[in-house]
């Protein structure tokens, strides 16, 4: 998918893939992966996601990227009343208040040196919003942004793929393994 359908997903309103609650994945799994508190957790094509302000009342920093400029003004419009910081960051435009930090921009430009330290990862949409041309190059990068030894909690679909061209995209375990064995153990948990 290209920059442009992206921006007019939120530009026309078309976010059904953005949800009124967390994913209730994050109650069952994420206090199985031992993510110390206080780590700072990277999440991938943010959107709005509530995800990310259930991992800040959960004890955790909060950093995401996101291409769309709406989607970072309505995240931060919908937390109660505090002053957003707002500056340039390399290719990004970095919004911050409290725990979270959110970089808008091509996340396939993040470096670890503009990403910055970060404990664990938690993928709820990006991989599956990603069609397989890019899904090799993603898993890539995401892997350079993360140290040794951290976690990642992934959600992903698998239905016939004939049924829904996608986005979501279907993504079986069996590419899951492939794409991310080289650079992390992989267990499926649900």
């Amino acid at each position: 998918m290209d920059r442009e359908f992206w921006l007019e997903r939120w530009r026309t309103r078309q976010v059904g893939f953005h949800q009124p609650t967390p994913h209730p994945a994050l109650d069952r799994w994420w206090p199985t992966l031992g993510v110390p508190p206080g780590a700072r957790v990277y999440v991938p094509l943010c959107g709005k996601s509530l995800d990310m302000v259930w991992l800040a009342a959960h004890g955790h920093s909060v950093v995401g990227s996101e291409l769309s400029p709406l989607a970072m003004q309505e995240f931060f419009a919908e937390l109660p009343a505090a002053d957003v910081e707002f500056d340039q960051h390399g290719p990004f435009r970095r919004y911050r208040q409290g725990q979270f930090e959110l970089l808008q921009g091509d996340a396939l430009a993040l470096t670890p040196a503009l990403l910055g330290p970060v404990g664990a990862a938690y993928d709820r949409a990006a991989l599956v919003a990603l069609p397989p041309a890019m899904r090799e190059r993603y898993v890539a990068g995401f892997a350079a942004l993360l140290p040794a030894g951290s976690h990642t909690l992934l959600i992903s679909f698998e239905y016939v793929q004939a049924i829904k061209a996608g986005p979501p995209f279907s993504v079986e375990s069996a590419e899951i393994s492939r794409l991310y064995s080289p650079h992390f153990a992989v267990a499926e948990l649900e």
